[in-house]
């Protein structure tokens, strides 16, 4: 069987896709990639649907020995370290990895994570209609849990060799140098103007209490003017909570469905993306648009995928 050996499983590696939806109302947070551009990008070098599921690695990344009797196409995204059999190798472009072959990806070089994906996919059953991790819950991926040393992860087979592609331009989240973008509420009449122009122009550092549940960030506490308990309610990704303490959390993936404190914004689509990539100690700010302008701005993310996917089918 063609199968990936797991010789050192990475700091946090876990199979994920585009995520399980229709769930929250019976508790189960979607899960999937944190930066859904990118693990997108990895499927599309070897030409998967854009909801294959792949390998998401953070900070460090697997050491994995191919077995089997066939050869398969892999490709990387993400700013990542690649070594194949010790000699380093480039992302962003699909190569063969042969029977015997060492991938080694020893660590991501800025931003939080990277994407492995593998032409035909992971041969994993779907939980509620997808592979997605989630690791609280034991859920989805392998055995539901993140790898770890001695895993035999199966591949499908790719029915032909995918086109050797390659994409020369590095589209990066985490090198956008701007605030991460927001809407106001749903709760933030819990706060005075005051609180609203503080937590827009305060710099904001993630703790080292960052997972793919929430990010905790660090810095001037926001006061509550009508306190901090509501009745509790849906938590999207993106939500940002303002506990008691005053600190913020923002949601993300395997965040809880519902949560009783008020949230003061809502990160916009266009910026999951570039969220998913912070890591603990990097510093972040918010900037507010209007609803009207984070769909122009969703709409835009979308157009520059799809230069990205003819990029790619180009072999540019």
């Amino acid at each position: 069987m063609l199968r990936f050996e797991v010789l050192s499983p990475g700091l946090f590696t876990t199979l994920q896709d585009l995520g399980r939806f229709g769930f929250e109302d019976q508790g189960v947070p979607p899960a999937g990639t944190m930066d859904e551009f990118s693990a997108s990008i990895a499927n599309a070098l070897v030409d998967n649907p854009a909801d294959t599921g792949v390998l998401e690695l953070t900070l460090t990344g697997p050491t994995l020995h191919l077995a089997g009797d066939a050869p398969v196409y892999v490709a990387l995204t993400g700013h990542l370290a690649i070594n194949l059999n010790g000699k380093p190798q480039v992302g962003y472009q699909c190569f063969k990895l042969q029977p015997g072959d060492i991938l080694s990806i020893p660590r991501v070089l800025s931003g939080a994570r990277g994407y492995l994906a593998v032409a035909g996919g992971f041969r994993a059953k779907p939980v509620m209609g997808s592979v997605s991790t989630l690791v609280r819950a034991g859920l989805g991926g392998f055995a539901g849990r993140q790898l770890i040393k001695g895993d035999s992860l199966p591949l499908l087979s790719s029915r032909k060799p995918p086109v050797i592609n390659q994409l020369t331009q590095r589209i990066l989240p985490q090198q956008e140098r701007r605030p991460i973008r927001m809407i106001w509420g749903p709760q933030d009449d819990y706060f005075s103007d005051e609180a609203k122009r503080a937590f827009t122009s305060s710099s904001w550092t993630l703790s080292d209490q960052c997972d793919r549940m929430g990010y905790r960030l660090s810095g001037m506490a926001i006061p509550h003017e009508k306190g901090f308990n509501i009745v509790s309610d849906a938590i999207a990704r993106g939500s940002i909570q303002i506990p008691g303490n005053g600190q913020p959390i923002v949601a993300m993936n395997d965040r809880q469905t519902t949560g009783g404190y008020p949230k003061i914004a809502t990160v916009i689509r266009a910026d999951h993306a570039r969220m998913g990539q912070f890591k603990p100690g990097e510093t972040l700010s918010f900037e507010a648009v209007s609803v009207g302008k984070a769909e122009d701005l969703w709409r835009g993310r979308q157009a520059l995928f799809q230069q990205w996917l003819w990029a790619i089918r180009a072999g540019e």
